[in-house]
Order: structure tokens, then C-alpha cells, then sequence
């Protein structure tokens, strides 16, 4: 199978479990608050990553390859509370379609700018009609779903 298909197929099951999480960091949320409900999914999150690094030796424990990377690839941590934070706020006054909506509009609108401008050391891919035309379209669909909903 092509390489392509098998990353989009990734990436299509990852877009579908952010909206089943989305979805019960809310009603977690609910239950204990955000912030509590936040961190609680740190340190699931943490606990899990903790035991394939260490008990199944998944990656490597090279701290020496840690120093390396760029002080700004350690943002990630942070950006994951807001995302997480954000989401379940979200989710309870909008819905969980047209909060997804809007973070998936948001998101590709973002990944495009990444992409054109070549940020954070990736390579550029230059922002095309046909991109933008796709965004647009986007656009149109995220204010149907957003707006005409009801």
C-alpha cells in the first residue's frame, strides 16, 4: 500500500479519536472541572508514555539527543493543556460538530501558513490556488455547519 494512503489513514483515525476526546474530556470536565479534568489527562497521558518508553522499550533513552532539539519543539507540552483545556470548554456550549469544525478549520488554515513559510525547520510547500480555493471552500463549509445549523 502507498505510503501516502497508509499516513492519511493515520491521520484520518487520530482526526476521529480528537473527536471522542474532545467529547469525554468534557463530560470529564463536568465531573471535576477543567483544570482538574486537564491535568488528570497529563498524567494518564504521562503515565501511559512512561511505561512503553521504559517497560516496552519504545524509543530511545538517548538524553543526550534531548539538548539538541530546538528550545521552541518543547512547547508542545504546554500547547497540549490549551487544546485540551479549550476543547472541553468548547465542546458543552457549541456541540462536539461544530467545535470540531472550527479546530479542524483552524487547524489546516494554520498547517498552511506552517507550510508556506517553511516554520519550526520543516520544508516549504508553497501555498497554491488549489489550497486556497480548498481553504475557502473550508471556510464556507466550517460557517454552514457553524451558523446554519439550527
Amino acid at each position: 500500500m502507498d505510503v501516502r494512503i497508509v499516513a492519511l489513514i493515520v491521520a484520518a483515525l487520530a482526526g476521529a479519536t480528537m473527536a471522542v476526546q474532545g467529547t469525554l474530556n468534557s463530560a470529564l470536565g463536568k465531573a471535576v472541572g477543567l483544570w482538574e479534568m486537564t491535568l488528570i489527562v497529563h498524567v494518564i497521558g504521562a503515565a501511559i508514555a512512561a511505561v512503553l518508553v521504559f517497560l516496552f522499550k519504545m524509543g530511545t533513552l538517548d538524553l543526550a539527543k534531548w539538548a539538541t532539539a530546538p528550545w521552541y519543539t518543547y512547547l508542545g507540552g504546554a500547547l497540549s493543556l490549551l487544546i485540551i483545556y479549550a476543547v472541553a470548554r468548547s465542546i458543552p456550549k457549541i456541540g462536539v460538530a461544530p467545535a470540531t469544525t472550527a479546530i479542524v478549520f483552524c487547524q489546516i488554515l494554520t498547517a498552511g501558513l506552517i507550510d508556506h513559510f517553511g516554520l519550526f525547520g520543516l520544508q516549504r510547500v508553497s501555498f497554491s490556488w488549489y489550497r486556497a480555493v480548498g481553504v475557502v471552500l473550508m471556510a464556507v463549509g466550517a460557517w454552514l455547519i457553524l451558523f446554519r445549523s439550527n
